[in-house]
């Protein structure tokens, strides 16, 4: 990972790395939401008072794209979790390949898959939230833009520091870019050494199109 990229996910909790897809990479696995084959659930977001939209988890094997993006940005962000845990003093290190991470998930449970993929509609949001699924938790996550033609549907990054009021960012994304943001907690550097803050992530309404996005999660659920 870039010094420009790791300051960014230090300063702010998120960064945006460009050009993770090509064009027609984005426009097959959009087209794939429809095969049902290589998904293990499907979410309608209104239904649990998520927002509005659905999206779908997909299943193992994993697409060979899907599993080539989670094996190989998983060893660029283990460095930097690692430093984040050890600054907000706590105990746990995370292995140095996703193999390895998996195996501790399954070890305790958590063995199914959580890259998905999100649509939505005009009209359609996504509610600020946190995806923690089981008591392993990577502490980073990526979401890869799809879409092109649509307006609205930013993707939108929160923190709730102690005694404050949230701080909101608005992530400006093209088509093939990801977002690397914080899942749940980052340090951040106060007088009396870091502290924990807490991050949350959501899309904001979308006013016309369609908005594909693929979700990288690095951590299994329950």
């Amino acid at each position: 990972m870039s010094g420009e990229l790791e300051a960014a996910l230090d300063g702010c909790g998120w960064a945006v790395m460009p050009k993770l897809l090509a064009p027609e990479e984005c426009r097959a696995l959009a087209a794939s939401y429809d095969d049902e084959a290589q998904f293990r659930s499907k979410v309608v977001m209104a239904r649990h008072g998520f927002g509005r939209g659905e999206y779908k988890y997909l299943a193992y094997p994993l697409p060979p794209r899907v599993a080539e993006l989670r094996e190989s940005l998983y060893p660029r962000l283990a460095p930097i979790a690692n430093r984040w845990s050890e600054r907000l003093k706590s105990d746990v290190r995370f292995p140095l390949t996703h193999r390895a991470f998996l195996e501790r998930c399954h070890g305790a449970g958590q063995t199914r898959p959580t890259p998905l993929l999100l649509r939505y509609g005009p009209g359609d949001y996504n509610c600020l939230h946190q995806d923690l699924y089981g008591e392993h938790v990577f502490p980073l996550q990526v979401a890869i833009l799809l879409s092109k033609d649509f307006e609205g549907g930013e993707f939108v990054a929160t923190e709730q520091r102690p005694r404050m009021q949230s701080r909101v960012s608005v992530v400006p994304l093209g088509q093939g870019d990801g977002v690397v943001f914080a899942v749940n907690h980052r340090p951040v550097e106060g007088t009396r050494g870091p502290y924990r803050v807490t991050m949350r992530h959501g899309v904001s309404v979308l006013r016309s199109g369609e908005r594909h996005t693929l979700g990288i999660i690095f951590h299994d659920a329950k």
